[in-house]
């Protein structure tokens, strides 16, 4: 106790707010669940707060209180309802398990696969078509499912075999499908923009609006891409010998394909575009769609209902157990004075606000590699949120959008964390396109093919960095009239 009275309390602060993220981060590389992660050290930290940190309780008491039989816990439980009540009764999060639903129901109602065997025909004639058509397809199902790990091994059970009998460069086929399954954490309906709208108290439907076109950037940049390489080397993405010429039929068939789930990306999108629902109603209604597709293309049973409500709520689950653990963690935090201690080292390290952006960015992205982005948008983007207030970037709204550069800092987090579902060790998109490919493909080709599509999405950062009208413009324009 002699060497810590030495020593300035502040400094205490900060190496217990370093401390309890390193110590997190080691938890998770010892293989303990993220919620339980998060939890214990919060609680490891409320006792050393008690005892060693913070003897006068000045900051710790709202949890632990001493009376005569020893030490009173009371508080602490008390203090639950305030983090679980706080997401139950939170009519933003309302939307989180239906978009869910809606995202694994579309998966389960054979319309990607119907689209996957028209475009494979439509587009066999150029170089790169099929990778072109799952790129194609990757968009569609982003715009509308929002779910990642259904859509990369969806697209990689339909795409691999045939690409690998095609004989595609494994890189680049791992990589084209490893890359626009992600798309769909960016391009709403998506369930990271829902928690970022809850964390940041902005609109989501401005976070929705605001994403679409820089997501369809970076599809955008990814087909050029295909081209391009088609073009550079069309070894890497051979024409197949024996292909169907296109006819009437074949364009009728594809534009069929589409219209379901264009449809289901109108009732959901166009009905928040047009001031007809909100973002919560939008996705009551996109379940509802998701399901009616299922029915009408006949997979729709029993067993696949109960399948799909299973895993709804096994998703919502996770997350809410995520939710509730990273806000006790952050709670714990504030209560070191992290937030101020995080807002004045981030603040202090540049004197251009543009260059503050930009680190907290490149903070993201090197967190990207060792967290899911379940945790940074918990836990990271509230402990943010001061900096870029106090920062005031002056982001043209259009005398509409409330907050535009809060809006416009969510969706370059959005942008930079598509690069945590494609970098190790932590990137499940990862693992989860392993999961469905050959033995003959390794981790080693997968990790060689999401290199360059890493790179475009750091290029449609750096866009989207630069005009921040891309964001801001659609949400004007949207709730403008």
């Amino acid at each position: 106790m002699q060497l810590l009275s030495l020593l300035d309390f502040l400094s205490l602060n900060q190496w217990s707010v370093l401390a309890m993220f390193a110590i997190f981060i080691v938890m998770l590389f010892r293989g303990i669940p993220v919620a339980y992660a998060l939890v214990g050290v919060s609680l490891v930290f409320i006792v050393l707060g008690e005892f060693v940190l913070d003897p006068n309780r000045k900051y710790i008491n709202e949890f632990i209180e001493f009376d005569r039989t020893g030490i009173s816990y009371t508080k602490l439980f008390a203090n639950g309802g305030r983090f679980f009540g706080g997401i139950i009764k939170n009519p933003v999060l309302v939307a989180l398990p239906m978009f869910i639903f809606m995202g694994l129901m579309l998966d389960q109602s054979g319309v990607a696969q119907r689209m996957m065997k028209a475009m494979q025909v439509l587009f066999g004639a150029l170089k790169g078509g099929l990778a072109l058509s799952v790129m194609l397809i990757g968009i569609i199902l982003a715009a509308s499912t929002g779910v990642i790990g259904a859509s990369v091994v969806l697209l990689g059970v339909m795409g691999i075999p045939t690409m690998m009998a095609q004989n595609y460069s494994k890189p680049i086929a791992t990589g084209t499908i490893a890359a626009s399954g992600t798309l769909g954490i960016l391009i709403p309906p998506s369930i990271m923009l829902v928690i970022m709208s809850d964390q940041l108290a902005i609109s989501l439907g401005d976070l929705f609006m605001g994403a679409l076109f820089p997501g369809l950037l970076l599809g955008v940049l990814y087909i050029v891409f295909l081209v391009v390489y088609g073009l550079v080397n069309p070894k890497a993405m051979p024409v197949p010998e024996n292909r169907p010429p296109v006819d009437m039929t074949i364009i009728k068939e594809t534009a069929l394909s589409v219209m379901p789930p264009m449809a289901l990306i109108l009732l959901v999108l166009g009905s928040i575009f047009f001031g007809f629902a909100t973002p919560t109603e939008a996705s009551g209604l996109g379940a509802m769609g998701a399901t009616i597709l299922a029915f009408l293309n006949r997979k729709l049973n029993m067993t696949v209902f109960k399948d799909v409500m299973r895993q709804t709520l096994n998703t919502s689950g996770y997350i809410v157990g995520i939710f509730i653990a990273a806000n006790f963690f952050a709670f714990i935090l504030r209560r070191f004075g992290g937030d101020e201690i995080i807002e004045h080292l981030v603040l202090s390290s540049f004197d251009d606000k543009y260059m503050v952006v930009l680190f907290i960015l490149f903070i993201i992205f090197l967190l990207g590699f060792l967290l899911d982005w379940i945790e940074i948008t918990l836990i990271i983007m509230p402990l943010m949120l001061p900096v870029v207030l106090a920062l005031d970037i002056p982001v043209d709204g259009f005398g509409v959008v409330a907050n535009p550069s809060i809006v416009w800092f969510a969706i370059l987090v959005a942008v930079t964390l598509q690069t945590s579902f494609l970098t190790p060790p932590v990137g499940f998109a990862l693992f989860y396109l392993k999961g469905v490919c050959p033995p003959e493909i390794t981790l080693g080709h997968i990790y060689k093919g999401v290199i360059p599509f890493v790179l475009l999405q750091l290029t449609g950062l750096g866009i989207v960095f630069a005009f921040p009208s891309i964001v801001t413009w659609l949400p004007a324009i949207a709730y403008g009239n």
